[in-house]
């Protein structure tokens, strides 16, 4: 690894996410930084060869001094709700982007709205909800549309299974908010269809029953994308594991750290008279959200970058591109021009 090069703090390192973005910054050369709440876990994770530093989200200067000399800082601890506000600003402060990945609509809504001015003061970038939730489908959708106005954007995702995390089961119990959907160009609450049609997605997955449900792709869509309606559908079997309090955390199954979930996101997107779609599928949607950040992540480390303030993924990288370069590395990209 180059000392020249700026390091990535990724913070909530020790986490079943965090461990993935270490492990990918890692393996493409990255100097890393990683930031936890409890240094014993750090120094059991961790080989003298990556730093290591201690911060609370509570603790603002501490935060600061986690970050300084730093590139960017990879945000991983849920509740987003509670980590986004003190963690993208202490970034900030100390001069780095800030990614991080949220399934949370108002976490994203929050950032997008109380951080664009500070970015855009230091000259930095933030992206909310660039992981599996978000990122995925807004890179989809941004490289599916053309100029102008959309009429409608239909995410679909599905999972063989979801045996959540931990984070992911805090953030459930955390986050109470009403979902958002896109009716008429304006974010309003989800009204759940009744009748919400089957999907087949590719094998191994095949045809589920569906429900509407949105998550930060909603919001990072809407920030963006002119579209007069965008709707969220995920299969109810994986609503199921979630909410069964019985489902275990996910296993390493290979020699990744990843476990054996399979999935699938589609993104349909109709513009003047025409129908595109395209997708990704996968192994692990913990997993794979790590090569999606850390690919954002050197585009935005390059110093050639133009862009600051509050963006949504496919705002502050070239979708096509990016797809194109996790394509036959973390998944499968699918889609008319795409690969």
């Amino acid at each position: 690894m180059s000392s020249l090069l700026p390091s990535i703090a990724v913070y909530g390192a020790t986490g079943h996410t965090g461990q993935f973005v270490v492990q990918q910054a890692l393996l493409r050369g990255m100097n890393v930084v990683a930031v936890g709440r409890s240094a014993g876990r750090l120094e059991a994770l961790f080989s003298p060869a990556v730093v290591r530093r201690v911060a609370d989200f509570g603790d603002a200067r501490a935060l600061e001094q986690a970050f300084r000399g730093c590139g960017l800082v990879v945000n991983c601890v849920g509740p987003f709700l509670d980590s986004a506000p003190p963690v993208a600003q202490a970034a900030l402060r100390a001069g780095c982007h800030y990614i991080d990945v949220t399934a949370e609509q108002p976490s994203a809504i929050a950032s997008f709205a109380e951080l664009h001015a500070p970015a855009l003061a230091a000259g930095r970038v933030v992206i909310p909800a660039a992981g599996f939730y978000g990122g995925l489908a807004d890179l989809l959708a941004t490289a599916l549309a053309a100029p102008g106005p959309i009429d409608e954007i239909t995410v679909a995702m599905g999972l063989d299974r979801w045996w959540p995390t931990a984070g992911t089961r805090l953030t459930g119990e955390r986050n109470k908010a009403q979902r958002l959907v896109v009716q008429g160009g304006r974010l309003v609450p989800l009204a759940p269809s009744p009748e919400v049609p089957d999907w087949t997605f590719a094998s191994p997955l095949g045809t589920y029953s569906m429900v509407e449900l949105p998550f930060s792709e909603m919001i990072t869509l809407a920030h963006h994308l002119p579209a007069r309606n965008i709707r969220s559908l995920i299969n109810q079997s994986a609503l199921a594991d979630i909410r069964d309090a019985s489902t275990p955390p996910p296993m390493a199954v290979d020699d990744n750290g990843r476990s054996a979930q399979r999935f699938e996101i589609v993104v349909r997107l109709v513009q003047n008279g025409l129908t595109r779609v395209a997708g990704v599928r996968g192994q692990d949607i913990y997993a794979v959200t790590a090569p999606v950040v850390i690919e954002a992540a050197q585009r935005l480390m390059n110093p050639a970058l133009q862009r600051s303030g509050a963006l949504a993924m496919g705002e502050a990288v070239n979708a096509i591109d990016m797809l194109r370069a996790l394509h036959g590395q973390a998944l499968e990209v699918f889609g008319d021009g795409l690969v």
